[in-house]
């Protein structure tokens, strides 16, 4: 009976072996499935819609080859669109049955640039969330959700590339194709230990077997000889007889003893044993490679644990929410891009490379800094700039131009440098992001809740009432409480950091009005100081909590002019004043100008929290000689 199970284990070990082998080859099927993309007529660009894309579920493979330089971007398709506005391009969509269908798309403007065509360079565009550049074959994945589109180029003159494929990964996976060998494995080894047993066991029931004494030789009769005849020993002379034949040197053969025995008996088992290992080890050696020879896609998944989500603040998105201008990571590769490039500027004192990534205030700050270095050897402290990371992403949600984002910038190298608060904004779907306000972050500032880089935020209307002050009063506010002090009507509504800022400005006033009546230059010369509120629009963005991010700039001027007509305003040791204006003196004195970027939180209306100041900074703008 051993025999028999252990025949119907070698039979169903084949089985199952056979059964995992064949579902990792012959029922496997194909890998990936293949979509080949082709333009009906050559064009700079070739736009393809994320519809294409999601054909088929699971990860998408972009393949494009030719030769020279290869672009790839992947942006929302309304941003892609809108960056090809001015331009003809091709757009590949999904048609009926699932086939690809290119079109060409006209431009619908005119060239932005100027010219009869764009010939615009896609690569160093911040509309992007990603691009890659490679020569002559690129190959990329992706996981492209509706709404994104992937754009192929070469450098915006030439024709772009015509040979793009998109492939998608099937579902190999054979979960019960290492189970099955593994079985299978485990089977043919029991097989082969049955049938040692069975033919253990078999030998066992024939009881010993010995041989027995074959059949004797046919005898033939001995003829006995006479020999001399031996004479008998007497009793008594001292010897005594020989009954064993040890005189006459006979002796006979020996009996076999008990340890040759068991020297001939103890082969049997160790030769037994052999025979069982040279059979077992190479089913052992076929169960081992056949349960290491499979992947992990020829196993079931064991103990996948779901991660226990982290809770968040509830976010409630609107219903006509627009998509943030920029994701997080997106964010993070702009800013760092514009500190490399206003670093170099720093370092070269280039205005004109600063221009493509400062504008506004920290523009103007920058143009008299530079104009000062040039000129003064002492000045070589760092220019505030955007630390190494970006913390925290407030990314505009909307479809349309201008558009900004507010960044929070902190430095991973050193815990002491004071976090940078920025705002970048984009003119254009042609131009990059540009930075507009920056200002450090005093350690007592805490910035308010805001919602995540996905979601984005929304812009507050200037004049919006549903702040605890509009957005266009803010700036005067501020000025009108450096100005007046306690009487002023704002008196009460800053917190802490904003009143120690203005009471900073006073104390720098009075020094100056000291150091005139030091001189005894109060009597022929006077001194006015005033605030103000330059027209522009400030930045206000929405927080969570129904309030606003906003920014502003005020330019404080100290104005001095000589009280009689014989007196001269001399500008002494102050280099600044001398290289700005290029004269040593003025009969009608002088007019200095600084600003100073503020970033508030300002709550909702009705709120009985104050306006808080997050970040300021100050540059000197201008010294100008009165007219």
């Amino acid at each position: 009976m051993r025999f028999v199970w252990a025949v119907v284990a070698f039979v169903l070990a084949t089985v199952l072996i056979g059964a995992g082998i064949a579902q990792r080859t012959i029922f496997m099927g194909p890998t990936e499935q293949t979509m080949e993309l082709s333009a009906d007529e050559a064009q700079p660009y070739v736009l393809v819609d994320a519809e294409v894309l999601n054909a088929h579920p699971g990860l998408q493979t972009l393949l494009v080859r030719g030769e020279g330089q290869i672009f790839v971007a992947y942006a929302r398709t309304g941003d892609a669109e809108a960056w090809l506005s001015d331009t003809s391009y091709t757009k590949v969509t999904l048609g009926k049955g699932d086939e690809p269908v290119s079109e060409t798309v006209d431009a619908q403007q005119a060239p932005a640039g100027g010219g009869e065509t764009s010939g615009r360079n896609p690569a160093g565009s911040d509309l992007w969330l990603d691009s890659f550049v490679e020569d002559d074959y690129l190959v990329t994945e992706m996981q492209l959700t509706p709404g994104h589109s992937v754009l192929i180029a070469r450098d915006g003159v030439e024709p772009a590339p015509e040979d793009i494929a998109v492939s998608w990964a099937l579902d190999t996976r054979t979960p019960l194709a290492g189970p099955l060998m593994t079985a299978g494995g485990v089977l043919l080894l029991a097989g082969l230990v049955l049938y040692i047993l069975a033919i253990r066991h078999q030998r066992r029931g024939r009881g010993p077997l010995r041989k027995g004494p074959g059949p004797l030789p046919e005898t033939q009769p001995i003829e006995m000889q006479s020999g001399p005849r031996r004479e008998p020993i007497e009793a008594g002379d001292g010897t005594a007889a020989d009954p064993d034949g040890a005189a006459t040197g006979r002796t006979d053969p020996p009996a076999p003893t008990s340890e040759g025995e068991e020297q001939s008996t103890g082969r049997a088992p160790r030769t037994a044993l052999r025979r069982r290992l040279a059979l077992g080890l190479p089913a052992l050696t076929l169960t081992a490679v056949l349960a290491t020879g499979c992947s992990a896609e020829s196993w079931p998944e064991f103990g996948a644990q779901t991660p226990t989500p982290t809770p968040t603040p509830t976010v409630v998105t609107p219903e006509d929410q627009k998509p943030p201008v920029v994701t997080k990571k997106q964010g993070q590769r702009i800013v760092s891009e514009i500190t490399e490039v206003v670093q170099q500027a720093d370092a070269e004192l280039d205005i004109a490379r600063a221009e493509t990534r400062l504008a506004g205030a920290v523009l103007e700050g920058r143009r008299t800094e530079y104009a000062l270095r040039a000129k003064i050897a002492e000045r070589t402290e760092p220019l505030t700039a955007p630390r190494d990371k970006v913390k925290i992403v407030l990314p505009e949600a909307t479809d349309s131009w201008p558009r900004a984002v507010l960044a929070l910038t902190v430095s991973e190298k050193d815990d002491t440098a004071a976090p940078v608060l920025l705002t970048m904004t984009q003119d254009d779907p042609w131009s990059n992001y540009r930075i507009t306000e920056m200002a450090d972050m005093p350690a007592a500032a805490e910035f308010p809740d805001v919602a995540p880089a996905w979601l984005g935020t929304t812009r507050i209307p200037a004049e919006s009432p549903f702040l605890a002050l509009a957005p266009e009063q803010l700036a005067e506010a501020f000025s009108d409480f450096v100005d007046s002090g306690d009487k002023s009507e704002f008196a009460g509504r800053f917190d802490a950091t904003a009143e120690k800022l203005a009471q900073s400005i006073r104390d720098s006033r009075t020094a100056i009005l000291t150091g005139l009546k030091e001189k005894k230059a109060d009597t022929t010369s006077s001194v006015a100081f005033d605030m103000t509120a330059p027209e522009e629009t400030p930045l206000s963005l929405a927080t969570l909590g129904s309030g606003a991010v906003v920014a502003v700039r005020v330019d404080d001027t100290e104005t001095i002019t000589p009280t009689s007509s014989d007196a001269v305003i001399r500008i002494g040791e102050n280099q600044e004043a001398s290289v700005l204006t290029g004269v040593k003196e003025s009969a009608k004195g002088f007019t200095t100008t600084y600003g100073i970027q503020l970033f508030f939180s300002v709550p909702a209306q009705g709120s009985k929290e104050q306006i808080r100041l997050l970040a300021y900074h100050q540059d000197l703008l201008s010294v100008k000689v009165n007219k």
